[in-house]
């Protein structure tokens, strides 16, 4: 693919943004789109990001568990990048109007104390780069209407990340078995969902390992203080304006995302 179709793809998607307008998935455009073009279509967004002050905070990996790949009618993860700009707070107001069709997803959150980059990066390897895990909720939002994507869509789309919200309460990787920890998802004080932490690839550090990977051939790598997100327990919730959102996960504590109403104004 020329630059100037990337160009112009990512063009469309940024422009989803401005003007909060979902636009047609770019496989529909581009018949044959493949998932290193569509990381080109990705890098360009976050090179504009980048341009107008933005920071690379971190990395994402999307479609871990087979619950969101049936959901969105994928067959492999995603990756995408995050930025200091799609931060929040626990607990503090988050206003819904910034998202064009948010869910949102309970997930660990690597912190990294060393870097790790791919090839033949180890499950050893990995946990050794790791400084802490946080509780986290994830903000997915797709820029394509519908959510109707490809995983060369979701991957254009900066595998539809949204925002990231963490919590205080950081555990050493050696302190907690994260392929057996049970997650409760409460919307409005209602249970919605639960899961565990084997959903994400067996075990959420080979999310790690596959991202360090995966970006290898494509020159990046992770960087110490980076933020890596591994992969939703759960399917994915949809949030609308008045949601509070609160993941529990056993031995790290909560984390809650709060849309309610009165923040709206």
């Amino acid at each position: 693919m020329d630059t100037h179709t990337r160009e112009k793809a990512a063009a469309e998607l940024l422009g989803a943004y401005a003007t909060r307008t979902p636009v047609r998935p770019p496989s529909e455009a581009l018949p044959g789109l493949g998932p290193a073009d569509a990381y080109g279509i990705q890098r360009l967004q976050v090179e504009r990001w980048l341009a107008e002050g933005a920071r690379i905070k971190g990395h994402k990996v999307g479609l871990t568990s087979a619950a969101m790949r049936r959901q969105l009618k994928v067959d492999q993860p995603d990756y995408g990048h995050l930025m200091d700009t799609m931060f929040h707070t626990d607990s503090a107001p988050i206003d819904p109007a910034r998202f064009l069709q948010p869910r949102i997803e309970p997930e660990f959150a690597f912190v990294l104390k060393h870097p790790l980059e791919g090839p033949g990066v180890t499950s050893a390897e990995a946990a050794a780069a790791v400084d802490f895990v946080l509780p986290a909720l994830e903000i997915i939002d797709s820029r394509i209407a519908d959510w109707r994507i490809t995983l060369a869509d979701t991957v254009a789309d900066n595998a539809s990340s949204g925002g990231v919200v963490l919590g205080a309460n950081p555990v050493r990787l050696d302190a907690v078995d994260l392929a057996s920890t049970p997650c409760l998802l409460h919307r409005n004080g209602v249970l919605a969902d639960t899961g565990a932490g084997a959903a994400v690839l067996g075990n959420p550090l080979n999310a790690l390992v596959w991202l360090a990977n995966t970006l290898a051939p494509l020159g990046i790598g992770l960087e110490p203080g980076h933020v890596v997100l591994p992969g939703s327990l759960t399917a994915a919730l949809p949030v609308v304006a008045g949601d509070v959102v609160t993941a529990t996960f056993a031995g790290l504590g909560t984390v809650t995302a709060d849309f309610s109403e009165e923040h709206t104004c």
